[in-house]
C-alpha cells in the first residue's frame, strides 16, 4: 500500500480531513432555550459519551470564536437536551441546521412537536425516540472551538426501543454522520465477539 502523508493541513483544511476521517459520527441534536424563553435546535456531528459515572455526553461547536445561539444559552443557562437523530427524523434534523435570525425558533420554523423536559427547562423534541436531559458540567476552549460538556441527569426513552427496561440497539435506527451531506443509517449491522 503506498501513502501520502504530511501534516494535516497538507489534505486540505483540517476540518475536511478530520470529518471525513472519523466517521461515522453520532449526532447530538441539541436543544436550548436563552434567557428570553426561545427555544433553539440545533444538530453537532462533533458528539459523542465519554464517561459513565457520573454520565457525561460532550458536544463541541466548531469553527469561530463567535458562539452561535447554542453554546451561547448553554453558557448563559447551563442546561440543554440532546435529541437522538433516527431514521425517521433526519429531514427535520437537516432542516434546523438552517441559519435563522436570532430570536426565531428552530422548532417552530422546522414545525417540530416540542415535549417538556422534566429537571431542565429546553423542550425535548417529542418525536425523539430518545432524549438525555443534561445540566453544564465543564466548558472548555479548545482553539477556536468550545467543548462542552453535560451531565445526563434524565432520560427519556420511548417504550417501543426498549427490551427489558434498557434501550435496544435493534430498535434504534440511528444515524450517523459521514462528510459533506452524506449521512449512514445503523440499519445494516454485524457483530464481533471480543477477544478475551
Amino acid at each position: 500500500m503506498t501513502t501520502s502523508d504530511g501534516p494535516p493541513d497538507a489534505f486540505g483544511s483540517p476540518y475536511r480531513l478530520l470529518s471525513t476521517a472519523v466517521t461515522p459520527r453520532p449526532i447530538g441534536w441539541i436543544s436550548t432555550t436563552d434567557l428570553t424563553g426561545v427555544d433553539n435546535l440545533a444538530p453537532y456531528s462533533f458528539f459523542n459519551v465519554i464517561a459513565v459515572d457520573p454520565p457525561v455526553v460532550m458536544f463541541a461547536p466548531v469553527g469561530s470564536r463567535d458562539l452561535k445561539d447554542t453554546p451561547q444559552n448553554v453558557r448563559e443557562t447551563e442546561q440543554f437536551v440532546v435529541n437522538t437523530v433516527t431514521r425517521e427524523l433526519v429531514e427535520g434534523m437537516n432542516a434546523t441546521s438552517s441559519m435563522l435570525p436570532a430570536g426565531e425558533s428552530e422548532f417552530d420554523h422546522v414545525g417540530l412537536e416540542r415535549a417538556e423536559s422534566v429537571v431542565v427547562e429546553p423542550p425535548r423534541v417529542a418525536a425523539a425516540k430518545v432524549a438525555l436531559e443534561c445540566t453544564l458540567y465543564d466548558w472548555l476552549e479548545v482553539g477556536n472551538s468550545v467543548l462542552i460538556l453535560g451531565e445526563v441527569v434524565h432520560v427519556h426513552a420511548d417504550t417501543s426501543v426498549l427490551t427489558d427496561g434498557m434501550v435496544d440497539i435493534d430498535k434504534l435506527d440511528t444515524v450517523g454522520r459521514l462528510a459533506g451531506s452524506k449521512y449512514a443509517s445503523t440499519s445494516e449491522r454485524f457483530s464481533l465477539e471480543r477477544p478475551d
